[in-house]
């Protein structure tokens, strides 16, 4: 029993945040947020709940801390950039990239507003919105956008991604029929639609995702000249 009792004893000071966090990214993305529970967490430590609680309050503040290390991470790779708007552009598309592989994180950053992983991502958008040069009264609504375009078109991007697999369906395949219906459409309701529809099977996400991105920032330089 001593030599039991030591060997909990050591994998629990061997505990830290860190690793607390790391498995609870895999078990996210191995079965989204019903996948992660403080017991499954505690298989996966191979120790008790009560050492993790002396770390992690409750599942809503471990979602945070989880996707808080994640986005920092994507802060970290995402530094890349030879003006403020290659800066922006590569921190998007790092942001989509990230939550494509993590297709929890959306839905974690839309609940965590105000808290660390949407204000670093605030202030990472915020300085570069400033070095763009945008008028002090105009930055808020600017970095907001920027913020708010990047995690919904993300999140979305990411549920859709999640869904095709769960059912199997191959993206071209699915892509492609849902082309001919639209093609088929009443010519008078969806005349947009059907004159889109040849372009549905081919599109990229990750370049519509991008040029959106441009469509703000060309928002932004327009603003500025008037």
């Amino acid at each position: 029993m001593a030599t039991k009792a030591r060997n909990i004893q050591r994998r629990e000071d061997a505990l830290s945040h860190d690793r607390i966090v790391d498995a609870a990214i895999e078990l996210l993305d191995a079965g989204g947020e019903d996948g992660l529970t403080f017991r499954a967490l505690s298989e996966r430590l191979a120790t008790g709940p009560g050492a993790i609680y002396n770390h992690i309050a409750d599942k809503d503040a471990l979602l945070v801390a989880a996707c808080d290390t994640l986005v920092a991470r994507t802060l970290d790779a995402g530094k890349a950039g030879s003006s403020p708007r290659a800066a922006i552009r590569t921190l998007a598309l790092a942001l989509f990239d990230a939550m494509d592989a993590h297709p929890w994180m959306g839905a974690a950053l839309v609940r965590a507003a105000g808290q660390s992983p949407s204000v670093r991502l605030l202030e990472r958008l915020g300085q570069a919105i400033q070095a763009l040069g945008v008028p002090r009264k105009g930055q808020w609504a600017a970095a907001s956008a920027l913020l708010h375009y990047i995690v919904g078109v993300g999140s979305h991007n990411a549920a859709q991604s999640q869904f095709a697999r769960a059912r199997g369906l191959a993206r071209d395949r699915h892509l492609g029929t849902l082309s001919a219906q639209w093609a088929q459409l009443d010519a008078a309701l969806y005349p947009f639609v059907r004159s889109v529809s040849a372009q549905l099977p081919a599109h990229d996400d990750r370049a519509d995702f991008l040029a959106g991105i441009d469509l703000v920032l060309g928002g932004l330089a327009s603003a500025q000249k008037k």
